[in-house]
């Protein structure tokens, strides 16, 4: 659909493939791969970092993650399970002594397993004493309940394995699902402590008999478990986690840092640093750095096809896209090579002083001269982007250029010629100066790099200057641009064509000038190329300069030739004035966007007043041989030129032009040409079209102001004064008598003329351009825009007359009432 829209497919694949070509050339590396020491020899010469570098120290990395792995708390899991399975056992192990069973034979059960776990001479001594009642009957009734307590808050198997970790335990409750952490593991209870208590209580109780206590300690102490064990899993899971988020430990290295100096001997972090340089200059191709300028290229490339409101915009050529991938190509290389060259100072102040002086405000000017607002502004995105990439700069360089470039295109369009875009040098090394202060403010840059990086931003005004005058010429002659200062050149009164355009068709000169005021602002009132449009507007009708008695604005009250002709003939004569006008574009080198108004300035449109004519007078003409080849407008500037054209000539037939009638008038034209479909490919949004009807009836409305009509008195009092003698009104009566003579075609020399006074003809020929005019608005008012129809004859001869250096007095009588021809759509009937 892009391809579609924009006509330009291999253009835009050239496009394409040159961002791909600048995107590697701004990851390639060409930088010269620095020596690496290692530790204890002495550097032979300085090594400067080309680059901000983060350098990990491995081993200070490893070292803190250790500290922070000791750090981590253990997890234990506490369960009740443990102590259930004990109690189970005591119980078993009581029952089956009070059963009498014989714990020699080899049966397995509870009491032969606790034998096994004890030696033979051990179990003979307190089985006996834990058959008996009151030893049972404590420790199930005492004993047990008090270590099921123990046993809940958490009993530890070994005190000294929690207590190597200083940070506490993470106690987690399996029965609950809660954890709990418990930093001081000093009061945290053990097995081996616990027995120790209960040895303790167990002296105090006065029922037991001495053997009978040993039996209960024995017992404890070979059957008691844990409620706390470590979860060794969880506990490296944890320390693996919180380990992999500390950060790593770096060395700074700044850009331009001196890593080592000559004659200075190696230390370890020196040599990691110089590792680190080494491997990152001995890649060739930073793929990273490739393949982010390629896109972000890409995304910024869109602005030379999609408008800020998302809507397309003005479609692209195919040239326009190979100027615009061959501005990019060259710039980036030549910023590339310059970067290049200035390693090899092995300073990067002179290298950023070379960036500070790259001429990227000139190019940027270089493409506003061609490209509308939008197009340069993404062009100056570019080429700034591209040379911060190329100089491996901050973002400081980014803005110091765009801005730059900004300014440099303000100036460009603002300039009247070649001279005023010489004299701008002086306002841009001024604003370059004051952009690149703020810059270096924002890059916190030395205070010792000014005076030389100064130097530079007037050097970058200079070069950008000879920029725009050298290639300016070489985009008018390789790519047929028509740049700003070739434009201004065409408008000069010098020119051949502009000449001959007002020698020999005066009346069409005098269209074409109204029509240039109203292109002009209303191109202004849009955003269009408002210098394009008033040199195109000038030059819209020079293909009438091959039959120039053929169109209503240059007879001057001649016979009509169209009399004798027949309708197809009469509508061929005035279609060729479109391909000779085009065919005069070329020959006197206008410019292809000249041309290219110049053929779509009528569109498609019917020649109606033929096309009718023939109609009567009993043919069957087809449409297509009565309407204009085209193509439509194409461009907003050729859109406007179209409804401008129109409109003045239309206006013409307006008997009383009040600003009312006016702007009824232009809207009626304005809503004509839109539902014809002439405008479907121009561009233009309603929005637009309100903005150019209100232009268009400021300037007609200027144009047709009205004015006081001087009384008679004023006449009779100079015949008096030529009555009595006096000189004054002799002058005046013969310069009222002159006119006269001249409208009788008779040479009264410097005696009054005994006819009418000029201006009692005058005022006669105009009574009688009005009465006509109004006959036949009358008869004709609901008809088509003149475009296809010949214009009133006396209101159209009245403005031809008037446009006259010698004014109406310099025409004969009988030219007032002759028959007037179509101007090829100069009227509206």
């Amino acid at each position: 659909m892009l391809r579609a829209r924009h006509h330009c497919g291999l253009g835009l694949s050239a496009l394409v493939l040159t961002l791909l070509f600048i995107g590697l050339l701004a990851g390639a590396n060409f930088e010269a791969v620095p020596r690496v020491y290692v530790a204890g020899q002495v550097a032979e010469s300085d090594v400067i970092a080309d680059r901000d570098i983060l350098v990990e120290d491995v081993q200070a990395t490893k070292a803190r993650r250790k500290q922070v792995q000791l750090l981590q708390p253990p997890v234990y899991d506490l369960s009740l399970e443990p102590f259930t399975a004990f109690q189970n056992r005591i119980v078993e192990i009581l029952r089956s002594l009070n059963n009498g069973i014989d714990y020699h034979a080899g049966h397995d059960g509870p009491v032969h397993r606790l034998v096994e776990e004890l030696t033979p001479a051990v179990a003979d001594e307190i089985l006996p004493e834990l058959a008996l009642p009151e030893a049972q009957t404590y420790l199930l009734k005492v004993l047990l309940p008090q270590i099921r307590e123990h046993m809940a808050e958490g009993l530890v198997g070994d005190i000294r394995s929690a207590r190597v970790e200083r940070s506490g335990v993470i106690v987690r409750n399996l029965d609950t699902s809660t954890e709990m952490l418990r930093p001081d593991v000093s009061n945290l209870p053990d097995v081996q402590s616990y027995l120790a208590e209960i040895s303790a209580q167990i002296r105090q109780v006065s029922t037991l008999n001495p053997q009978s206590r040993r039996a209960i300690n024995i017992l404890l102490s070979a059957t008691m478990p844990s409620s706390l064990t470590l979860n060794r899993e969880s506990t490296q899971k944890r320390s693996n986690a919180v380990m992999s988020m500390v950060e790593p430990v770096y060395y700074q290295i700044q850009k331009g840092e001196i890593v080592l100096r000559k004659g200075e001997r190696v230390s370890r972090e020196q040599q990691i640093k110089l590792q680190t340089l080494y491997k990152s200059a001995s890649d060739p191709m930073r793929w990273d750095i490739a393949a982010g300028a390629f896109l972000c290229s890409l995304v910024l490339s869109i602005g030379f096809f999609v408008a800020p409101s998302g809507k397309p915009g003005t479609p692209l050529r195919c040239k326009d896209m190979l100027l615009i991938s061959l501005l990019l190509l060259l710039f980036s290389i030549g910023a590339k090579a310059v970067y290049v060259l200035g390693m090899r100072n092995d300073s990067l102040t002179f290298i950023n002083t070379l960036a500070v002086g790259y001429p990227v405000a000139g190019a940027v000017g270089l493409v506003a001269m061609v490209f509308a607002a939008r197009r340069y502004c993404t062009m100056a995105l570019l080429l700034s982007f591209f040379t911060m990439l190329m100089f491996q700069a901050q973002f400081s360089l980014f803005l110091l250029h765009f801005l730059g470039g900004m300014l440099a295109t303000w100036l460009v369009t603002n300039a009247q010629s070649r001279q005023d875009v010489v004299w701008s040098i002086v306002p841009l090394t001024i604003g370059q100066s004051i952009i690149w202060f703020g810059a270096t403010l924002l890059a916190h840059s030395a205070p010792g790099v000014m005076p030389m990086q100064l130097l530079a931003v007037f050097i970058n005004s200079v070069l950008s200057l000879i920029l725009l005058f050298a290639v300016s010429p070489v985009l008018e002659i390789s790519f047929g641009y028509s740049t700003r200062f070739r434009l201004m050149e065409l408008m000069s009164l010098e020119q051949p064509l502009m000449q001959e355009l007002m020698v020999t068709v005066p009346g069409t000169y005098h269209h074409s000038l109204v029509v240039a005021n109203m292109v002009e602002a209303g191109a202004k009132a849009i955003g269009a190329n408002s210098l394009l449009c008033k040199v195109a507007a000038l030059y819209h009708d020079v293909g009438k300069l091959s039959y120039p008695e053929y169109f209503i604005e240059n007879q001057f009250g001649g016979p009509n030739k169209h009399d004798k002709l027949a309708p197809s003939m009469s509508a061929l004569i005035l279609l060729s004035h479109v391909k000779k006008g085009t065919e005069l574009a070329e020959r006197y080198k206008l410019g292809q966007d000249i041309a290219d108004i110049i053929s779509q300035h009528h569109g498609t449109r019917l020649i109606r007043f033929f096309y009718q004519k023939a109609l009567n007078q009993g043919e069957k003409p087809r449409e297509s041989d009565f309407s204009y080849l085209g193509p439509r407008p194409q461009t907003k500037e050729a859109a406007i030129l179209m409804l401008a054209d129109s409109v003045e000539a239309s206006s013409r037939t307006l008997s009383d032009p009040t600003p009312a009638r006016i702007k009824t008038h232009i809207d009626t034209i304005i809503k004509g040409i839109f539902s014809e479909g002439q405008l479907d490919e121009s561009e233009l949004t309603f929005k637009d079209l309100h903005f150019l009807s209100e232009n268009f009836q400021r300037i007609l409305t200027g144009i047709f102001h009205q004015r006081i009509a001087y009384p008679d008195a004023r006449i009779d009092a100079a015949k008096a004064n030529g009555k009595n003698g006096n000189g004054n009104g002799a002058v005046a009566a013969q310069g009222a008598a002159a006119p006269a003579a001249a409208a009788q075609g008779k040479n009264c020399g410097d005696k009054p003329c005994p006819e009418k006074s000029g201006a009692e003809k005058i005022g006669t020929d105009r009574l009688a351009a009005d009465k006509k005019s109004a006959e036949h608005n009358a008869e004709h008012r609901t008809e088509h825009h003149a475009e296809h129809h010949p214009a009133h004859p006396a209101d159209e001869q009245t403005s031809a007359i008037k446009s006259l250096p010698g004014g109406p007095a310099s025409v004969k009588p009988g030219a007032v009432s002759a028959v007037v021809l179509h101007s090829e759509g100069k009227g509206q009937a």
